[in-house]
């Protein structure tokens, strides 16, 4: 694959998720109606959903592939624009009186989509990662500047061969100094590279004008690179523009930005509504079971600590006695005494965590995130382990990579042990993670392996 097939690869992508979407809308209303022929009204919902995905598409641009390819960012990205395509769709569909559209095709068109497009971005992004690993859709370099700086950024690109770059040559900030703009401008257009990187401590104002310049007019990216080394310990490093001062902002602790609140606020509504409407029969059949079981109330309540330290309570199915913490406050263990027989088998499907989704509805909680704990215990942890204070700055989930990698606390320790996996999480958290940590979970409930 030569380099200038790259240009097709938007419109490609851009196709492909017009004809994703329209798979989804099909196959929604086939499993809704059972036929694949369509109504005046679901097809006067199927052309706005697709002239809004146009629309929204092309302004979003959610269907570029730029480098280094990040799979977690281009899924945020389109999840961003498919939240502002549901707002319109829905707003389209309120002040033009479009009745009569089932709300299950509705659900089951954006669930599908997304779930496919996801599976489109896995197969495209690990098709060009072996591609690019193998020495094809490369693009060529230049590196202007400082040798420190530069030796850095090569290594880097060296050791990430799916990056897709090609080191072409390097022009020192000394060899720059005896020649004349024009020179370098004339040198730089000899080689034909597709991007420049600027390596400079201090760079000269009119030469970057009159390279930035230069780009621009020779379909050229002119990149700029810091000679700041940022620390493995800093957690998020964002880039503001004072007019024209660049300022990097790093912050030790988690900082996530106002998008990924957005899309992770809109996914946790979206997917708890779906799994509570469509596993209400599987909530009525154990709250049947649980309530014939054992003698007791069927739903268990419990203060919990959420974001900012903010206490509520969370529900689930009871699966203990109703005196199981006469002595206090105490963690679960193997062969508890205190769990009931149908508390053990829900415990280890986890199917007793279900009624949290409607805290994750209510906003206390997160579909993904680090394990809501008790004031108690979090008193405890924090005396040997400060760093659980960055836990209480998100939002607590429903479930969490350390309850998929490490399971069930039994004491402070093994809590402590669990945090970590959950403070890496903080490190990177992104919509693809949350979605890898959703399967696993699933995959946990089907083995039955909670405790």
């Amino acid at each position: 694959m030569n380099t200038r097939y790259s240009k097709l690869l938007p419109g490609i992508v851009f196709l492909s998720d017009l004809v994703l979407l329209n798979v989804a809308l099909y196959n929604s209303h086939f499993l809704k109606f059972n036929t694949f022929l369509t109504s005046d009204q679901s097809t006067v919902f199927m052309l706005l959903v697709n002239l809004a995905w146009v629309i929204v598409s092309a302004v979003s641009k959610s269907f570029n592939i730029v480098r280094p390819l990040m799979l977690r960012d281009n899924i945020n990205r389109f999840l961003l624009t498919l939240i502002y395509h549901l707002l319109i769709v829905f707003s389209c569909i309120y002040f033009l009186k479009i009745e009569n559209i089932s709300r299950t095709e509705v659900m089951l068109s954006y669930t599908l989509f997304f779930f496919l497009v996801v599976l489109h971005r896995s197969l495209l992004f690990f098709f060009l990662d072996f591609i690019r690993k193998k020495g094809f859709n490369h693009r060529q370099i230049i590196v202007i500047g400082d040798r420190s700086i530069a030796q850095r950024l090569v290594q880097s690109f060296a050791q990430h061969p799916e990056y897709g770059y090609d080191f072409n040559d390097f022009i020192s900030d000394e060899d720059i100094a005896n020649m004349t703009a024009d020179e370098l401008i004339a040198s730089l257009l000899e080689k034909k590279p597709n991007e420049v990187f600027l390596c400079y401590k201090q760079i000269d104002n009119e030469l970057l004008a009159r390279l930035v310049s230069f780009g621009n007019a020779s379909m050229i990216k002119i990149k700029v690179v810091s000679d700041l080394v940022i620390d493995k310990d800093v957690n998020s490093v964002n880039l503001v523009n004072y007019h024209n001062v660049p300022v990097l902002h790093v912050n030790a602790q988690p900082e996530i930005s106002l998008k990924i609140r957005v899309l992770k606020r809109s996914f946790d509504i979206l997917f708890s509504s779906v799994v509570m409407f469509l596993g209400s029969p599987v909530f009525v059949l154990l709250f049947l079971i649980t309530k014939f079981s054992s003698k007791g109330p069927v739903f268990f309540r419990q203060e919990r600590i959420g974001k900012e330290g903010k206490p509520f309570y969370i529900y689930k199915f009871r699966s203990m006695r109703v005196d199981a913490e006469k002595a206090g406050p105490q963690l679960s263990k193997d062969n508890d005494p205190r769990i009931t027989k149908w508390g053990m088998i829900m415990r280890k499907t986890r199917l007793d965590e279900l009624p949290q989704f409607f805290n994750v509805l209510k906003g206390d909680m997160s579909v993904v995130g680090p394990r809501p704990e008790r004031q108690y215990f979090i008193e405890q942890i924090l005396e040997k382990t400060p760093s659980y204070r960055k836990l209480l700055q998100v939002k607590p989930g429903l479930t969490s990579i350390g309850q998929v990698h490490y399971g069930y606390a039994e004491n402070v320790d093994q809590m402590r042990d669990r945090s970590r996996y959950d403070l890496l999480y903080l490190q990177n958290i992104s919509f693809n993670s949350d979605i890898n940590i959703i399967l696993k979970t699933v995959k946990v409930m089907v083995q039955g392996k909670g405790k």
